[in-house]
């Protein structure tokens, strides 16, 4: 029988790296392998993927570690950032998402959605951060984590709904006795970054070593990077053109409405006015950030006792107390439509000819229209014969009002208590509690309110030689849009528009009881005895999002994504479960041969009753060999949000509108579609026909999007399984190679855009049904505007999806002694993965994502990634390691290539500044390595030093432009989740030990 791989601090740090258990938006304008001991000493070990306490035990499914020694000499500081760079996971929303973050880090296991792995804190559910039910990685406290085990492939039978992906399972240090305290400083080459991090740990064994106590405390804190500090992100470039790009609102302002050609450019001199010409987008890039200002409080304790010979008491209390802060560029009035009068004295007269123009008005109208004093009344309150006022879009940015800011605050506890004890030598119980409540506020400022802004837009001579509202009340000050930077009001004016601040609170908990009774039945068939685990656990989850008014008014706030209406929804969950593990065969004919079975039925209070079930087993027919393997039928129940979330128009991505431009024009097909969509927005046949030639491409790649949750969801089912092999063929060296597969089944989705406009433009017809799943601008014609005005495309959420993935993990790790006093360690970690596809309904495309990069695709999921570790050790006192990660090489997607056109391939345009000139193809990136050199030096029994060079060669990112790809993770003209923006960084670390 092999010894159950664990892991133990030690002045020399196990290799870097996984080591596997042997055994078993808003609007874009903006280690070791240690030597166990007896099987029958110290505690039960629970290895993730099984509820039996059994050390002895060799599980089917694979199970990756990642020790706390893994984490020092990488100089991590939040759980998201080593998780992101697992070779089985695809980066999630984190400290490298700027305009998408919502203020939680999350861990996506295999690339099947950060919703379906679940995040234990040993074994047990943690308060989840929000509506999805999801846990914020950044309440995770790593001064007290001894390692983490993640377990990809499904794990429902084992832990019940949302495992689908997998498990990632933190567990704390048990015993430990002693006082801790580290502090590390980090900086980039460039100066900023500046992260500092403090942690003490205090701990005690009493009463005989009965009883353990353990108490820590953390502090951190994370300054920004902004990308106008990076030469690949000073300027934003487009996808398409390779030329400096950016958005179309801009200063001057753009003004897309009744002038002859539609649109145009208010001129540099402040007077003229370019009718239908741009000639200077507004370059948002140097104000968004890269890496997002991050601070952090948090306290952690725990305790156990043991009552009795046969009980223990054991309790365990988290809290956190974290900001992560946000920063995109300054607002404006955006896409909206907004009410105008002629006579506005802030009017350039060339935009006033032109509007006069566009309007049909007479020379003598336009006059009159221009220079009458008086707003709608005359003085003595009849109406007003010269008066002008129509609808237009007035594209202007108001960067005199700052930049737009979201601080989310989160405050999280999480406790728990319990029992355990053993009924019999061989069975033992336990019997848990766990609450939790986190609660996030989110507080916006810098952006404009809609109401204030149209009210401050109708200004007329106030008779003194100067300029005032129509309306006056509340303080309203006039603003003038129509003016160069620097003149867009008086300060009382962008006050009275930007001084509001929006608050929305978030809250979600979670209330858990759970019994285990768990051991061997003392027979079997063969010598070592049948395992078995049976409990029953009960779970309620509520959450609810409270926003202030102007937060849940669609259109309210002017560039702030769409409306975050109130949820409030809450659901329960009773199970019951059991495994089994049965020794078939021992010293036989076969060394080893172990089956496994499990089974779980879940009573959901929204989607009923569902049974999940895994079988799978080892056979180890000589000591260097084991073959093993499992299959699982696992579910995942609809969350909260996607329950209970209004209908809502928010933001998605799409570069190339089919409709822009002179594509419809004389094609009939195309022409009548596009009109149909204009008239589902709202206009008339005449007025959507005139609009078609001069409808505009997606400002800054953004579009509307209109869904939310579905009351009638069911649960979505999923197969995974997986078949490997563990070849140890001398000592010290090990080889995993693991196949794994997975398909969802009634996958909770809702459409990719390249779904529907796919879906529709590929074959135009009035009669298509995708077609009529676009809303346009009654103004414009296109797919941008107010989420008030414009729906865009209609994304339902349903049960219709599926998801297939499947691939191949290898793990190799090697360790020996040069010498008496050198050692080497060795380990790489790999996967390859052969699809991952996604199809919203039985009727769409299946698109797969592996290896290509879109507005489809999201996140980066290349084909190939590997972590490699080499690590030399001197004297058991100093540790020198490098570790190379690999990336294999992606390109732009296929189909959406085919549908949208080759992104730029040449020489990037002048006025990029330090890349101009710079031969690019935004079609590809190629395969991309980085190295980290760490050292660390115990210098005496007390103290440890660690530091660190990350991105040592300091690699810059592969430029692909800012709107080929999703807003969160296409930014800066990079991919900064998957590609390092920051550059070379310095780490240094030191460690008090008492």
């Amino acid at each position: 029988m092999k010894l159950h791989t664990y892991f133990k601090a030690s002045a020399a740090p196990a290799a870097l790296g996984l080591a596997l258990i042997a055994q078993p938006a808003m609007a874009q304008d903006d280690g070791e392998t240690a030597e166990a001991p007896a099987a029958t000493t110290g505690p039960a070990i629970v290895v993730t993927g099984s509820r039996i306490s059994n050390p002895n035990l060799e599980l089917a499914s694979p199970v990756s570690v990642v020790s706390s020694d893994d984490l020092e000499l990488a100089q991590t500081n939040v759980a998201e950032e080593f998780l992101r760079e697992l070779p089985s996971a695809v980066p999630s929303v984190g400290s490298a998402v700027n305009n998408g973050n919502g203020g939680s880090s999350f861990v996506n296991l295999r690339g099947v959605g950060s919703n379906r792995n679940l995040v234990l804190l040993d074994g047990r559910r943690f308060t989840p951060a929000d509506t999805t039910g999801r846990v914020d990685l950044n309440n995770i406290p790593l001064a007290v984590i001894e390692r983490t085990e993640i377990l990809t492939g499904g794990a429902t039978t084992t832990y019940g709904a949302d495992a689908i992906g997998g498990v990632v399972n933190f567990i704390t240090k048990r015993d430990f006795e002693g006082v801790e305290a580290t502090a590390s400083q980090q900086i980039t080459e460039e100066g900023d970054g500046n992260v500092f991090r403090a942690d003490v740990t205090i701990g005690a064994n009493f009463d005989d070593g009965r009883g353990n106590a353990v108490l820590s405390i953390g502090y951190q804190n994370q300054d920004a990077v902004y990308q106008g500090d990076r030469d690949f992100s000073l300027f934003n470039i487009g996808s398409f053109s390779g030329n400096p790009s950016g958005s179309s609102n801009s200063i001057p302002a753009v003004i897309v409405g009744p002038v002859p050609s539609g649109f145009g450019q208010i001129a540099p001199d402040g007077v003229g006015f370019r009718d239908g010409s741009f000639y200077q987008p507004f370059n948002f890039n140097p104000f968004n950030i890269f890496l997002t200002p991050f601070e952090r409080f948090n306290v952690y304790g725990s305790a156990r006792y043991e009552v009795s010979d046969a009980v223990e008491v054991f309790t365990q209390a988290s809290f956190s107390k974290n900001t992560v802060s946000t920063i995109i560029a300054p607002g404006g009035s955006f896409f909206n439509t907004y009410q105008q009068n002629l006579n506005n004295p802030f009017l350039p007269a060339g935009l006033a000819q032109a509007y006069c123009d566009g309007l049909g008005l007479t020379a003598a109208e336009c006059t009159a229209g221009i220079n009458t004093p008086f707003g709608p009344t005359l003085a003595d309150g009849s109406p007003n014969p010269d008066y002008v006022q129509f609808g237009s879009s007035i594209r202007r940015r108001t960067v005199e009002a700052g930049t737009r800011n979201s601080d989310f605050t989160t405050t999280l506890f999480n406790l728990v208590g319990g029992l355990r004890g053993s009924i019999t030598d061989n069975i033992n119980w336990e019997v848990s509690g766990t609450y939790g409540e986190s609660e996030r506020i989110q507080r916006q400022g810098g952006f404009a309110r809609f109401d204030r802004l149209q009210q401050s837009m109708l200004a007329i001579p106030d008779g003194a030689g100067g300029v005032q509202c129509i309306d006056t009340s509340g303080g309203c000050a006039p603003i003038n849009l129509f003016g160069l930077q620097g003149n867009l009001g008086t300060q009382e004016a962008i006050d009275y528009v930007f001084s509001l601040t929006q608050q929305v609170i978030t809250q979600a908990s979670l209330q858990q009881v759970q019994a285990i009774i768990d051991g061997d039945l003392g027979f079997g068939i063969a010598p070592t005895p049948i395992s078995f685990a049976v409990g029953a656990e009960y779970r309620k989850y509520t959450a609810t999002r409270l926003s202030d008014e102007a937060s849940q008014t669609p259109g309210a706030v002017v560039g702030g994504g769409g409306a975050a209406p109130d949820i409030d929804g809450s659901y329960n969950v009773k199970d019951v479960f059991a495994e089994l593990v049965i020794p078939v065969i021992e010293d036989s004919f076969f060394r080893e041969v172990t089956l496994e079975l499990g089974g779980r039925y879940s009573d959901y209070s929204t989607a009923g009753g569902e049974f999940t079930w895994k079988a799978g087993g080892t056979i180890t027919p000589i000591d260097e060999l084991t073959i093993r393997g499992n299959y699982q039928r696992s579910s995942r129940a609809p969350n909260i949000g996607e329950l209970f979330s209004p209908v809502t128009t928010g933001l998605s991505n799409l570069a190339v509108d089919p409709c822009a431009g002179s594509n419809p024009v004389g094609n009939a097909a195309l022409t009548a579609v596009c009109v149909q969509q204009i008239v589902a927005g709202g206009a008339s046949a005449a007025t959507a026909q005139s609009l078609i030639g001069s409808i505009l491409q997606p400002a800054a790649g953004q579009i509307n999007v209109t869904g939310g949750g579905n009351p009638l969801l069911g649960v979505e089912t999923a197969t995974t399984w997986t078949i490997g092999a563990i070849i140890e063929p001398i000592y010290n060296l090990s080889l995993t190679v693991d196949y794994w597969n997975i398909k969802v089944e009634d996958a909770i989705t809702s459409p990719a855009v390249a779904d529907i406009t796919g879906g529709c433009y590929n074959a135009p017809s009035t009669s298509n049904p995708f077609c009529s799943l676009i809303s346009r601008s009654a103004t414009t014609g296109g797919l941008d505007g107010s989420p008030n005005e414009v729906l865009g495309l209609l994304l339902q959420s349903s049960n219709l999806g599926l998801i297939k993935t499947d691939g191949i993990d290898i793990s190799l790790r090697y360790r020996t002694d040069l010498t008496d006093n050198i050692g080497v360690r060795f380990s790489t970690d790999a996967t390859w993965v052969n699809k991952n596809v996604f199809q919203a309904t039985p009727t769409s495309i299946e698109r797969d994502c592996v290896g290509f990069y879109s507005v489809n695709c999201g996140s980066i999921q290349p084909e190939w990634v590997a972590n490699t570790r080499l690590t030399f050790s001197f004297f058991d006192e100093l540790d020198v390691s490098l570790l190379w990660r690999y990336l294999s090489g992606v390109e732009f997607e296929p189909l959406q290539r085919a549908a949208s056109g080759d992104a730029f391939i040449g020489q990037i345009g002048a006025g990029a500044g330090p890349v101009s000139g710079q031969d690019v193809d935004f079609n590809e990136i190629p395969s991309e390595s980085y190295f980290d050199l760490s050292a660390r030096w115990a210098a005496t029994e007390n103290i440890e030093f660690v530091v660190t060079i990350q991105n040592l060669f300091d690699n810059d990112p592969t430029i692909v432009g800012s709107d080929i790809g999703s807003t969160a993770f296409n930014s800066g003209n990079i991919y900064p989740s998957t590609y390092d923006a920051l550059g070379r960084r310095y780490a240094a670390a030191v460690k008090l030990r008492f």
